[in-house]
Order: structure tokens, then sequence, then C-alpha cells
């Protein structure tokens, strides 16, 4: 589990074609990883990747088809938004995140309102009935809270802390991204639709 507090920029330097997938060779950044072991998962532009290998400020993961398949940003070197894993011990202090990408979805506009940024972003359609107004969802990783939504498309502010500490500044119209619902949205439609099974 992670909580959508990016905690380092790092780079992906080389990702090499294996037989079901991609090994991603990381340069963590700013990321501290004295405490990071073979087995630790780290959260890699939202997707919880699992380390493989690790020497230094680098790591090393291994990416399957299935997750190359439904994710965007992990098939070429290019900065990444990166968090360690939670401990229970830990302040949580965006939302609870999976690492489990529900979908890509499309950006549609990214411009300056003042001092922060408006996205908006059109999510897939079978993801879009998890975003709500004030609900959290991940995009890149990040713990973001959604201020408006209309119909597939939805809409948040990005303070400049966000923009400086994540690769978020990057974006554009028309750039893909990684989504993740609020967890507690799946929970509830299966909850409410318990009753119809």
């Amino acid at each position: 589990m992670f909580t959508g507090i990016v905690a380092a920029i790092g780079r992906i330097e080389r990702a090499e074609p294996r037989p079901q997938g991609l090994r991603l060779a990381i340069d963590a950044g700013a990321l501290d990883v004295s405490d990071v072991a073979v087995g630790d998962s780290i959260a890699v532009n939202g997707c919880c990747l699992t380390v493989i290998a690790l020497a230094g400020r680098r790591f090393e993961v291994d990416v399957s088809q299935e997750t190359i398949d439904c994710t965007v940003g992990l098939g070429a070197p290019g900065e990444v938004n990166l968090e360690k894993s939670l401990r229970l011990a830990d302040r949580l202090g965006g939302h609870l995140v999976s690492g489990h990408v529900d979908g890509v979805g499309e950006v549609v506009a990214f411009a300056p309102v003042g001092e922060s940024h408006r996205l908006v972003i059109r999510a897939p359609a079978d993801l879009a009935r998890y975003v709500a107004r004030k609900g959290s969802i991940a995009v890149q990783g990040v713990s973001l809270t959604v201020n408006r939504v209309d119909g597939a498309e939805f809409e948040i502010n990005l303070i400049p802390h966000t923009l400086a500490v994540t690769t978020l500044k990057h974006l554009a119209p028309g750039a893909r991204v990684n989504l993740e619902a609020d967890l507690l949205a799946r929970y509830a439609e299966r909850l409410l639709g318990a009753g119809s099974e």
C-alpha cells in the first residue's frame, strides 16, 4: 500500500525487453533507499513494482506484459514519480493507494490559474464512475482531490508544491496518465451491488 505522497522524482535509465515484459533500471534520485531491500515494493508512476536488484542509488524491477498493457510511462527512459510502500506507523497524508493502476486517462487541459494549475483529465468510461467530486484519485501515483466531474472528465487543482515535487509539471493536453480510483469507491460499488447478485 502507498499514500500517493510522492517522495522523489527518479529516472528510468534503461528499459530492457524480456520474454514476458521489461526490466527497468531506475535511478532513485533523492529517494532514501537505505532501508530498501530486494523484495520491497516501490510505486513507479503509481505502479507497484518489486525491487529485484539494488546497487547504491539505483534499483531494478521487472514489469510484466500485463502491467505494460494497462499503464503508460514505463517503457522508455524518463522521469518517474517514486514512493516507497507504506509502513503501518507512517502518516497517511494522501489516501490509500494500492499501486494497481486501473486505467490510462488523457489530459484534456493543463493551464495556470493564478499560482496553481487547472488539470482536466478524461478517464476511460469504465473507470469514470468511480470518480467523485471531493473524492480522491491517484494520477501518476500522486494523490489528488477531484474538484469537479463532468461525465468522464474530471478537474483537479495542482498547487505549486505538487508541481515542484512531481513529474506532473510536464503534462500537456494529449498526454496520457496512469489512474487509480479510490479503493473506497470500488468497495462501495461492490457492497451496494451485493444484493443484486
